[in-house]
């Protein structure tokens, strides 16, 4: 048998706990219900693995969940006969907490602690509510299959130690040595206590909890009638605490609104209550029932790649696996939930999932029911489906560009930041905005919302009276090009290839006016273009500018400046691109510019002008100049001369 050895919890977990244990001082019975979701897991667990090995489960075949209590010693257990755990398995799940962002946890539990409940539920520390109500934690644990046991023991203090032990059985017990009741507190010895608990959390949970309850009864006799006389004796029977009827298998009728958010609680870990729920009860050629819930909140790890699919799947009541990533596409990976059908292979494998034929059904069902209830949301209730698309509007997006057949179903779901109104539209809505002889959806990408309503690029479009949406998530540049048009309009993003805003009158008239000023502007346009060499594809007068003097416009197939700074930002290789460089003719430096170049010819002065208007051109997009040194120095010179009162090329000539 191995030593006992004493370890050190992750940096920060001595920390962790004590926030634990002194910010959710009000939720302390919540303890109870971890302990028992976490058992629930490795009774599934171990279904589960023994519909291929019925080795694991031996002559334990009476999956369930007991709870023990010892008053004299104040103690409280929580034992399964589930899957168990090894050792590294005990490192691992107890050792670390919160392994994807303890030191992120820890900062938004100081900063938010009457929001504890929900920070604790999005980082997935459950077991450690545990020390709120026990000096110290004993926690015995034999992998089903191995015949060693192990025992994990912690005060909380920032250490636990681990050793080998005797336990008979597989599965886990977890012992906790409770702390005194304070005058606010309850007693967690107490069978009424430890009951009430149980039905408010864990009625829904599909393995028993039993208990052992303590009665004093009169004895009976041979017809069971009491004996005149006889003094009471006491008498121990084994109770089930829950119902364990699957709430997905009830009717909506019989769920009331406070068991449909335990049961969410349960599934999901998260500690605040649901969005949405979603219940359906499917008879007829196809037969399932689902149970699926929109959360209120994103966890800390939707866009990590490890966050996988939020839906269990059971055939007959029985547990087949979780994180089942065939019954949803990842762009609805927010959602959590239940699926059961009794029309599947109970010995179905992962592998079989992805080619059987009726979960591709049930699939698509589940599909068009999130659709069907946010498009709901979305037409009665604005303000909830606003607090939705603020955590899951940049998963949902995902959707334009890797689910073709439900695109369009998608984009009627957009919210979209505009040049015309503060709040929000959809795509639906702007279309209906579009003046008559606006043919094209106008957009424009960037990191930053106010940023985007003062480019260059929208300037000719504001003298139009044209609208333009403003996309400001990461992911949009991307998803963007899954979506080539909405109700037969397609999309165009300003800050590429060219504009046509104006009615065939209009264009005759603009294009007599841009060859008489690019005859004018020639020289200069060829000096521009000489001088950044290299760096642009082409300068040429601009169609879009009526105020700016520059504006970069990248090529109708090329990356845009914003796609650019999120690959750059992400270390992706870029593909080398010139934008073009448009300049405004009615500018007064522009025609300043054209004046010294005529009467002085390309002076260093002129040039320097030049890597400036670059230089500006490049900021106004969003991004760095190269150089940010010399970009000073130029200015610097130029500012020097200009408060020296120097004579301008105007005046000199």
């Amino acid at each position: 048998m191995s030593k006992k050895e004493t370890m050190q919890f992750e940096t920060e977990i001595q920390q962790l706990l004590d926030l634990i244990i002194h910010s959710l001082y009000s939720h302390k019975e919540i303890f109870l219900r971890e302990l028992i979701s976490n058992a629930s897991d490795a009774l599934d667990k171990l279904k589960f693995k023994s519909q291929t090995d019925q080795d694991l489960l031996g002559d334990d075949t009476e999956l369930k969940i007991r709870i023990e209590v010892d008053k004299d010693a104040r103690t409280l257990s929580v034992i399964d006969n589930g899957i168990g755990m090894t050792r590294e398995e005990l490192i691992e799940n107890l050792g670390t907490i919160a392994k994807s962002g303890t030191k992120a946890f820890v900062e938004a539990l100081k900063e938010k602690k009457e929001n504890a409940l929900e920070l604790i539920g999005q980082f997935g520390v459950g077991f450690y509510s545990s020390f709120m109500v026990a000096e110290k934690v004993v926690l015995t644990t034999r992998a089903a299959g191995s015949d060693k046991a192990f025992r994990w023991e912690s005060t909380g203090d920032g250490s636990y130690t681990i050793e080998e032990c005797d336990q008979q059985n597989r599965g886990t017990c977890v012992t906790l040595h409770l702390r005194e009741p304070g005058d606010d507190d309850q007693d967690y010895t107490q069978e009424w206590v430890i009951r009430n608990i149980v039905k408010k959390y864990s009625d829904f949970v599909t393995y028993p909890i039993v208990m052992e309850i303590e009665r004093e009864e009169i004895p009976t006799d041979e017809e069971g009638k009491p004996i005149e006389g006889a003094k009471p004796v006491k008498k121990v029977t084994e109770e089930v605490l829950n119902s364990m009827k699957p709430i997905w298998n009830k009717r909506k009728s019989e769920v009331t609104e406070e068991e449909y958010k335990e049961f969410y609680k349960h599934i999901s870990h998260d500690w605040t209550d649901p969005l949405e729920v979603i219940h359906i009860n499917a008879e007829g050629i196809l037969e399932y029932n689902a149970l699926m819930y929109i959360p209120a909140k994103a966890p800390f790890d939707l866009f990590m790649p490890e966050n996988k699919s939020g839906m269990q799947l059971y055939v007959r009541n029985v547990f087949i696996m979780d994180n089942c990533e065939e019954l949803l596409p990842p762009y609805l990976r927010f959602i959590k939930g239940v699926v059961d059908s009794a029309d599947i292979s109970l010995n179905v494998s992962r592998e079989m999932l992805q080619h059987d034929r009726i979960v591709g059904k049930i699939r698509k069902n589940l599909v068009k029911k999130v659709f069907d209830t946010l498009s709901g949301m979305l037409k009665d209730d604005r303000e909830k489906y606003l607090k939705f698309w603020e955590n899951f509007g940049q998963v949902l997006k995902e959707g334009l560009h890797t689910d073709f057949e439900n695109r369009e179903a998608i984009a009627d779901l957009i919210l979209c930041a505009t040049t015309a109104q503060d709040e929000l539209t959809t795509l639906a809505e702007y279309v209906d905005r579009m003046p008559l002889e606006q043919k094209e959806i106008y957009y424009l990408a960037g990191e930053d919302r106010e940023m985007l309503k003062s480019s260059p690029h929208l300037e000719a479009f504001k003298e139009k009276g044209f609208e333009v949406l403003l996309f400001t998530d990461p992911v949009d540049e991307w998803v963007i090009q899954g979506l080539f048009e909405y109700k037969g309009k397609k999309l165009k993003s300003v800050a590429k290839g060219e504009v046509d805003l104006l009615s065939e009158e209009e264009k005759k008239e603009k294009e007599e006016q841009l060859q008489k000023l690019g005859d004018e502007f020639s020289a200069l346009i060829n000096f521009i273009k000489k001088t950044l060499e290299g760096r642009v594809a082409e300068v040429k007068l601009s169609q879009r500018l009526t105020e700016s003097p520059v504006c970069l416009v990248a090529g109708e197939n090329d990356l845009s400046a914003s796609m650019e700074r999120i690959l750059k930002a992400a270390n992706q290789p870029v593909p080398p691109s010139q934008r073009v460089l448009e300049i405004n003719p009615d500018h007064e430096l522009l025609q300043r510019m054209r004046e010294i170049h005529r009467s002085q010819g390309e002076t260093e002065e002129l040039k320097e002008f030049a890597e400036l208007l670059y230089d500006q051109a490049v900021l106004t997009e969003g991004s760095k100049v190269v150089s940010p040194e010399q970009f000073c120095r130029r200015l610097t010179r130029l500012m020097l001369k200009a408060a020296a009162g120097e004579p301008t090329a105007e005046k000199e000539k």
